[in-house]
């Protein structure tokens, strides 16, 4: 039966930036469908643990700052000593700073480019050496709407979602002879902790609606079946894809 390939029975995930907002959601997303879950975060995740655990699977919350020198692969040493393996990783951690250009502070673009770019490369590539090993994998980025276009007063969100857009692309050739898929997700604009100011700004909020075809914002939960797609069996020949979900936002 076709839903069978999207169960994800037995699967161990490790998702990053999940104690709230889009990585809770991919959380319990994999955990409804089957996985057992390893939450990352710079916050506590336990409730979301707590959440995965209510479902009947395994859950294990580890809090750690992924800025960190050996923050990445001791995290992913932790998980897969706590979980056995890393099926799935779902790279969500992610930061934002904004300022005009001309007076962008220099420490924000590095704090945004460690988060985002960084240590996105360095947890798949830690993730990856047991995947080859094994010879499964999926590997799940999340881009953005400014992985294709430039944004306002946000260079360095902007230039480290670019670079999650041709990583994704670059790990994809060379780990898909070796069962290993890599494909990233592209949220449009989502109702979370990181758009609060936007939609605070009433001027800024209705322009964005006004740009979006299904009229509203974006929610967690609009990205969780994109989410268990990808790393199911379902997508098994899907690899180097950026899935948008923006509520049309691209198509305008």
């Amino acid at each position: 039966m076709i839903l069978d390939l999207f169960c994800l029975d037995g699967r161990k995930a490790l998702v990053t930036g999940a104690a709230k907002g889009l990585g809770r959601a991919f959380a319990l997303a994999l955990a409804e469908a089957g996985a057992d879950v390893a939450v990352a975060d710079i916050l506590d995740p336990v409730s979301t643990a707590e959440e995965i655990r209510a479902l009947d699977r395994k859950a294990v919350s580890l809090q750690v700052d992924l800025a960190g020198e050996e923050a990445c692969a001791d995290l992913v040493a932790r998980a897969e000593a706590a979980m056995g393996r890393i099926d799935i990783l779902v790279n969500n951690a992610g930061i934002i700073r904004r300022a005009p250009l001309l007076d962008f502070p220099r420490q924000d673009w590095d704090d945004v480019i460690r988060i985002n770019q960084t240590a996105l490369f360095l947890l798949s590539q830690a993730a990856a050496r047991g995947m080859v090993e094994r010879g499964f994998g999926r590997i799940i980025n999340v881009a953005s709407m400014l992985s294709f276009q430039g944004g306002i007063r946000v260079p360095s969100y902007t230039a480290s979602k670019s670079a999650v857009k041709g990583l994704t692309l670059a790990m994809a050739n060379e780990l898909a002879d070796k069962g290993i898929t890599v494909n990233a997700i592209a949220p449009g604009y989502m109702a979370t902790d990181n758009t609060a100011a936007l939609r605070a700004d009433e001027g800024r909020n209705q322009a964005i609606l006004d740009r979006i075809p299904a009229a509203r914002w974006g929610t967690p939960e609009d990205l969780q079946g994109a989410c268990v797609f990808l790393a199911s069996d379902a997508a098994s020949y899907v690899n180097g894809a950026i899935l948008n979900v923006d509520g049309g936002w691209l198509a305008r």
